[in-house]
């Protein structure tokens, strides 16, 4: 049994909303690089360079990579051995997210109830996810997820027969429907199969997946290259503005689901696409 003190989550949530609100993530970096080596669009080869500009600005003034800081979404994988102490662990994750929020000088962007919608001035409660796996660790993913994005995401409850076409018009249709609202070029998270609530975490923690990586499953990873393919044919480009750079990454996870059903959840992000990993 290992023994932790909540105060070493709290510290880390803090350090990490801020790292991923100032700096963009390395394998976001190099994918965007690449998109301005393979735009074919002049003005979208443009906006490329304009967005490089301002992820350079950002991480050397230590200012956001954008307005919106997003809500803050954390996965924390707990160890089975692992005993926290000095008190809640949910407490704890909130504390570091508030402090976070106010020393990194990020926007404060979470109402207290949807409908009153008065401005919790602190950024909490953040949306937390928990799993627990073997062992005496405990993984943090931190994902401050903006609303552009948020907002042109989707689930579509197909039926089996449906099949993997049946997934692919969908992936198309939520990326064409959502166009230049989700700040492209995006990273589309795709979750296949679960429930209704399963299919759309999944599509949430596929972004969280380094840009470039694949799954395992080899339909699943024809899919992704697929549809990166076939989305950045689509022609949305940067900024909505046209050109061959829609998408950076398509992230497809899995999950076995029911006879009668076949859920597909779409999480896209823009081309920040916010996310940072630790083990403590």
């Amino acid at each position: 049994m290992r023994t932790i003190d909540v105060s070493e989550i709290t510290e880390n949530i803090k350090e990490m909303c801020m790292e991923a609100n100032h700096y963009l993530s390395k394998d976001m970096d190099n994918e965007m690089k690449k998109a301005v080596e393979t735009e074919e669009s002049p003005l979208g080869k443009q906006i490329l360079l304009q967005l490089q500009e301002n992820l350079q600005i950002a991480a050397e003034d230590r200012i956001p990579i954008c307005q919106d800081t997003g809500m803050a979404v954390i996965f924390i994988e707990i160890g089975q051995d692992v005993h926290f102490v000095g008190g809640i662990l949910e407490d704890a994750i909130n504390e570091g997210v508030r402090q976070g929020y106010k020393e990194g000088y990020l926007r404060k962007s979470v109402v207290g109830d949807p409908i009153i919608r008065e401005n919790t001035k602190d950024n909490t409660p953040a949306i937390v996810h928990y799993s627990i796996i073997k062992g005496d660790k405990v993984k943090i993913k931190v994902a401050p997820k903006g609303f552009g994005s948020e907002n042109m995401s989707r689930v579509f409850m197909l039926k089996p027969a449906d099949g993997i076409e049946g997934v692919k018009n969908a992936i198309l249709t939520a990326v064409r429907d959502a166009g230049p609202n989700a700040c492209p070029p995006m990273v589309v998270g795709v979750g296949i199969g679960g429930t209704f609530e399963k299919c759309a975490l999944m599509a949430k923690e596929a972004l969280t997946r380094e840009a470039g990586a694949h799954s395992d499953i080899p339909w699943a990873r024809e899919l992704e290259e697929e549809m990166l393919d076939k989305i950045n044919k689509l022609g949305i480009g940067p900024g909505g503005l046209g050109g061959t750079t829609t998408a950076l990454a398509v992230n497809v996870n899995t999950y076995p689901t029911h006879i009668a059903g076949l859920p597909v959840g779409i999480n896209i992000c823009c081309h920040v696409n916010r996310h940072i990993i630790r083990e403590v």
